[in-house]
């Protein structure tokens, strides 16, 4: 029997099998994860920001990927925690194509990113003599531009797909919602949004493997003199932590939610489906805070300041 989708809402399952203390637990959980991706994003944004000496594509490119955490996690966090409250969580048909566009162009846009470091690095320590003449204002304003502009064509692509799909069920077995579990609700063949799905997981697959072999340019490069070797120690390890970070993060829930055993255990799939939303918003920063001397400098100073302002 097809769903009236004109008042059609979702029931999210993810949070069926918890018991009360078990809720409780979790909320606290979620809220001190909140609490510390709100911290040290917004922390190493406002210190970018802040300092002049920052204000260099490297480090715009980070702030980037702290705004884009900060983007992403907002569509997961506050409506996950109100759902501890409720015994049957719901969210509209609206909503939780929203939420999936959000929460996915938010996946996306830090691959982007993360090649739009790559390609930094690669002409840093490469191309040292045409670097500034390449990253220019306007060609860092259009990379940043494009990095956002793309992940959400791709994944408009997507949302206009599954809205006009025909609904057979309303049953989401996770804790949010994402555009697969809706596509299998569908009546009708989805065999057009399945090769969509492929074609885009491989685009950006393909980011992964840009900057494998940007990499493999900046290291034989890097080995030719001590100034290479410390600067790819300082400002490469971190970047490729981070790919590491969001690759394995995101391929764990993308490949879970397409061929994972429906049989399984629910919280096992809730850690698998929640991971990309947890792991990279809170390491991204603090292994570029740590990592970078001058990000890490930078903080300290801003702290120092602010705590002589405050006395």
């Amino acid at each position: 029997m097809m769903i009236n989708r004109s008042v059609f809402e979702f029931q999210l399952l993810g949070l069926d099998d918890v018991t009360k203390e078990q809720r409780f637990v979790l909320f606290f959980l979620t809220l001190l994860s909140y609490v510390v991706i709100l911290f040290v994003n917004l922390t190493l944004i406002v210190t970018i920001v802040v300092e002049e000496k920052l204000h260099q594509p490297m480090y715009i490119f980070l702030c980037n990927l702290c705004t884009n955490s900060l983007y992403g996690t907002a569509a997961f966090y506050p409506k996950f925690l109100f759902d501890f409250f409720s015994k049957s969580p719901t969210i509209s048909y609206s909503g939780c194509l929203l939420q999936a566009f959000v929460i996915y162009s938010y996946a996306t846009t830090d691959f982007s990113v993360l090649v739009l470091m790559a390609y930094d690095r690669y002409l840093a320590i490469c191309r040292p003599l045409d670097y500034h003449s390449v990253m220019t204002k306007k060609r860092i304003a259009v990379l940043v531009f494009l990095s956002r502009l793309v992940p959400l064509f791709c994944q408009s692509i997507l949302l206009i797909m599954t809205s006009m799909l025909e609904l057979c069920d309303n049953h989401i077995q996770k804790l949010y919602c994402e555009n697969w579990s809706v596509v299998k609700l569908s009546c009708s063949s989805i065999t057009n949004n399945n090769i969509v799905g492929f074609i885009l997981i491989f685009f950006y697959l393909s980011h992964s493997l840009f900057i494998v072999c940007s990499y493999v340019k900046v290291i034989k490069s890097a080995l030719k003199s001590k100034e290479g070797r410390t600067k790819f120690t300082q400002t490469c390890v971190p970047h490729l932590l981070c790919l590491l970070n969001v690759t394995c993060a995101l391929m764990f829930d993308v490949m879970y939610t397409r061929y994972g055993s429906a049989s399984g255990l629910q919280s096992v799939k809730n850690f698998m489906a929640i991971q990309f939303l947890v792991v990279p918003p809170i390491l991204n920063p603090i292994i570029y805070g740590l990592k970078l001397t001058q990000v890490r400098n930078s903080v300290f100073r801003l702290c120092r300041r602010q705590k002589k302002d405050l006395s």
